[in-house]
């Protein structure tokens, strides 16, 4: 390794998860062209990794922020391509990323044309901030893990709801915030899964409101995919709930039966798995397999959106090819200004996919759907 190289990770090596970094390298030769790697391992011990190469000025410097990739895992521009394009040789992966009190490390560094390594330099990226607590919760079905800011408070409560274990968005709530309980709605295999109590969740939103921290003027929830169809119900049926994000959900009920105080309120939506179209990598576009819910068989799971007196964040990839996302928004909105209301926003991403996560992610085109059983491209 070269000792005369400067690899520079600005304002500095260690930030947070959500924090964009500038590489600079400096010394180079003018005009030498050099390849810029990133390698990260995950929990599993699950390897990923990216590669660009860049010419330098005739200064003999590099800036990702300025100056264009010529080929490789990415083209152009791109500041935080050498993040963004991580990607494991195994199909079907995702970056498994559970831990929030452990740092995310990329170790980025600078080759040869020969492969030689000019330097080297390690980006930790924390999902906790200074001071931010974390707070496993195990109190009678409450299973859940409660993040809080620092200072008195009072703080915004957010009800962060995952269709799997994550405490990624938690986390990274906290330090902008806000008191964020993160849940998740299988620990178990869906298909294991009979019913949904609605009721478990309304007793999570009375259990963040007696938090000392919280500012007591109701809870937000924040959800995506499966999560988000319990969110929106969340909205219709519980009072205390004043804002709700939904992100490349559905407009009905998924994968299984929700009750509420004893009585069924929404039945699910019938998937037709052969409606489902499967690529040359082998993952499918599951898009299509969600029967529509404005079918007269699907009645019964049509979420009563028009009840709810939140307000209403809808967020959509175009390109998502797990669920038709944009077109369930579509379909809420046509119905919420048939009902007369206007409480509701909505954004379109067109070149994102399903898994539209905190930036600089997620790092897998597919990976296994357990409420599929497929292996489901995500599209973006």
């Amino acid at each position: 390794m070269s000792s005369q190289i400067r690899l520079r990770l600005l304002p500095r090596a260690r930030c947070l998860f959500d924090e964009p970094v500038q590489v600079k390298v400096a010394r180079l030769r003018s005009r030498q062209v050099v390849t810029m790697k990133a390698k990260s391992t995950d929990e599993r011990g699950m390897v990923f990794s990216s590669s660009a190469t860049y010419r330098a000025d005739d200064r003999g410097e590099v800036d990702l922020d300025r100056q264009p990739s010529l080929g490789g895992s990415y083209v152009g521009v791109e500041p935080m391509g050498l993040l963004w394009s991580l990607r494991t040789e195994a199909s079907h992966q995702y970056f498994e990323k559970g831990k929030s009190l452990m740092p995310h490390v990329v170790t980025i560094s600078v080759h040869d044309e020969d492969g030689t390594v000019l330097a080297e330099a390690n980006n930790e990226r924390f999902l906790l901030g200074d001071g931010v607590t974390r707070l496993p919760v195990n109190e009678g079905n409450l299973r859940g893990v409660l993040f809080t800011p620092s200072g008195p408070g009072p703080f915004p409560a957010v009800l962060d709801l995952n269709t799997f274990a994550s405490e990624r968005r938690a986390a990274l709530l906290a330090n902008k915030g806000f008191v964020v309980l993160a849940l998740y709605v299988f620990s178990d295999n869906p298909k294991n899964v009979k019913g949904i109590l609605l009721d478990h969740y309304t007793d999570r939103i009375d259990f963040l409101q007696r938090q000392p921290k919280v500012n007591g003027q109701g809870v937000g929830v924040l959800s995506r995919s499966k999560a988000a169809d319990i969110a929106l119900s969340l909205s219709a049926f519980a009072p205390a709930v004043k804002a709700c994000v939904w992100i490349n959900g559905c407009s009905g009920n998924l994968v299984t039966p929700l009750y509420y105080k004893n009585n069924q309120i929404l039945s699910a939506i019938r998937i037709d798995h052969s409606r489902g179209i499967q690529t040359e990598s082998g993952a499918f576009i599951l898009k299509f397999a969600i029967t529509n819910p404005l079918a007269e068989e699907n009645k019964g799971s049509l979420i009563p959106v028009e009840q709810a007196k939140a307000q209403l964040l809808f967020v959509a990839s175009e390109d998502d090819m797990c669920l038709n996302s944009k077109a369930y928004v579509d379909q809420m909105v046509e119905r919420l200004k048939r009902h007369g209301k206007n409480n509701f926003e909505r954004i379109y991403y067109p070149k994102a996919g399903h898994m539209l996560e905190p930036p600089y992610g997620p790092f897998c085109r597919s990976c296994y759907l357990g409420i599929y059983l497929y292996q489901a491209l995500w599209g973006g």
